[in-house]
């Protein structure tokens, strides 16, 4: 199926290609008598000031696994996968007021960097390759694929050929520019990925109430499919075993956030880059308050798909445009890039292009932070440790193209995948669990040791896998118990960090470690400015929450 686009739609999209080119080449530019240092090219300077640096984080995390696989998730689940953004908002006050100060009081490059001044370099060097891997082969992979699944079905363009335009796309600006080219054009995808989101959203709700407007549109959606509204599901929900209801609150879907949020190189490298501790705080905040309203753009519409694909009297005012490339109750990922077809001239390149926003801000992230972590924590420490700037630069552009023409390779290779944000939570949540905890107790309890983190970093894998083995078959072996993956995560990390305690103590018998980290209260004060936006947001969940319990 191809979906006409007109001159507008064009044109618009032309415009938004040419804008973010532009921008991006303009602030890469290397200003007169300036060689471009490795602080410049992976730090953006220091100089990012917190409106981008809150617009950045939510470029870098808003992706195609957000329009297309939450969208995806709200078809097939509902209102309660949007626990992911407004407990992620959550998650973001934590790691502005007690994993920020840490970091930039140590001067962080990367966060394997931070493993190194607490542990050791062997244990940093581990963590580096794991997250070159992870980024390459799961991160930069599934966004190339869902971004050309959306190229596929809304321009019947083939996928080999979307992997290799996205690619493209996001290699022009962020291979040059570094950290400084993909944060400033980040503050204007956002403005892309929010506006296409809400066009999107509103064309699906006015749909459904036969053009009496988005309101009449979520009423009709909540009366028809109330059950898509309840954000805690028990356990009769079939899709319990994704979202196991208060165990979504209060178990593994923190270490899933904590571990995304405040130790993924891609994410927490914008606030490394921050003119101050304070600017880097107000940024997190900005990006809190826009979590919240993430859910309007890529679950409603996922929902309001699902009504429409259920009632035949909808389908048959949208006659045989709307029967072309129909999604069926098993093929959920498919719902967004279906929506987008009934937008109008004009509005249909917007979509378009805050998809292809999502998308390529995405990428680029992930390609500048492959590369500062090869650069930093292997090439220097192992391969030039006398590196010039201009080596470092250099090598750090050569293995971001490296690390984008391997997931081109890997991106058709996932496809049949349905849910894909459902899937990529699950496989990452193997291994997060155990660095999440080698990083909280390497934080917040000095008595942790070098060879703890170590041992409870590998001895995580196996109690995964151990969760992991039931729900595929062996449920009924005594030996194995039956959880939902959140809750796996959970038990995982929980575990990890007793095995980290257990060794950490027979090893130093109790007595600090010689690279703990001194903290106080002084080291978490932050000012009113922050304590107000955080009361506030954390008043505005809650409130969700109460409203959309059951």
């Amino acid at each position: 199926m191809t979906s006409a686009f007109g001159f507008w739609d064009y044109l618009i999209f032309a415009a938004y290609a040419c804008l973010i080119l532009g921008v991006g080449l303009w602030v890469s530019r290397d200003k007169a008598g300036h060689q471009k240092n490795a602080e410049d090219y992976f730090l953006a300077s220091k100089s990012l000031p917190w409106w981008a640096i809150g617009a950045s984080l939510i470029a870098a995390n808003i992706s195609a696994e957000q329009f297309i696989g939450m969208s995806g998730s709200g078809f097939a689940v509902g209102l309660a996968i949007a626990s992911y953004e407004w407990m992620a908002a959550i998650t973001l006050l934590i790691v502005g007021k007690y994993f920020l100060p840490i970091f930039i009081e140590k001067g962080l490059y990367t966060i394997p960097e931070f493993v190194e001044k607490r542990y050791s370099t062997n244990l940093k060097t581990i963590l580096a390759v794991f997250w070159i891997a992870l980024y390459v082969f799961v991160n930069l992979a599934s966004v190339l694929y869902l971004g050309s699944l959306a190229l596929e079905t809304i321009m019947g363009i083939p996928m080999i050929y979307g992997v290799i335009g996205l690619s493209l796309f996001a290699a022009a600006y962020s291979l040059y520019g570094g950290l400084s080219a993909v944060a400033w054009t980040d503050v204007i995808q956002v403005i892309f990925l929010v506006l296409g989101g809400l066009v999107t959203s509103y064309l699906a709700l006015n749909t459904v109430s036969d053009g009496q407007g988005i309101w009449t549109g979520l009423k009709t959606v909540y009366e028809t499919v109330p059950e898509k509204f309840v954000m805690i599901l028990d356990k009769s929900n079939p899709e319990y075993k994704n979202l196991p209801g208060l165990g979504v609150l209060v178990g593994g879907l923190w270490v899933a956030n904590l571990y995304y949020w405040g130790f993924n190189q891609y994410i927490i490298q914008r606030t490394l880059a921050a003119k101050s501790l304070r600017e880097s705080q107000k940024g997190i905040i900005l990006a809190a308050f826009l979590k919240i309203i993430i859910p309007l753009i890529v679950v409603i519409p996922g929902i309001a798909a699902y009504v429409m694909v259920k009632d035949a009297g909808i389908l048959a005012r949208l006659g045989e445009a709307g029967l072309q490339n129909l999604p069926s109750l098993e093929q959920a990922d498919k719902a967004y890039p279906w929506l987008l077809q009934f937008l109008p001239v004009g509005l249909k390149g917007i979509a378009f292009a805050a998809l292809t926003a999502a998308v390529v801000s995405s990428l680029a992230s992930m390609l500048n932070s492959t590369s500062t972590i090869f650069t930093m924590d292997i090439y220097k420490q192992y391969i030039n440790r006398n590196a010039s700037d201009k080596a470092t630069v250099n090598v750090g552009r050569i293995s971001a193209a490296v690390a984008l023409i391997i997931a081109c390779i890997m991106a058709p290779l996932l496809g049949g995948i349905d849910q894909a944000f459902q899937f990529i939570q699950e496989y990452t949540g193997l291994v997060s669990p155990g660095i999440l905890a080698v990083f909280i107790l390497g934080l917040f309890w000095k008595k942790t040791t070098n060879k703890g983190a170590i041992v409870g970093a590998l001895v995580s894998i196996p109690i995964a896998l151990y969760f992991k083995i039931a729900p595929n078959g062996w449920a009924d072996n005594d030996l194995f118990v039956n959880l939902p993956f959140l809750d796996q995560m959970g038990y995982t990390c929980l575990l990890s960090m007793l095995v980290i305690v257990l060794v950490s103590l027979s090893q130093n018998k109790g007595v600090d470690d010689p690279k703990g980290i001194p903290i106080s209260r002084k080291t978490f004060a932050t000012n009113p400015k922050f304590n107000i936006g955080a009361f506030a947001v954390m008043i505005i969940i809650s409130a969700i929450y109460a409203l959309f319990w059951n």
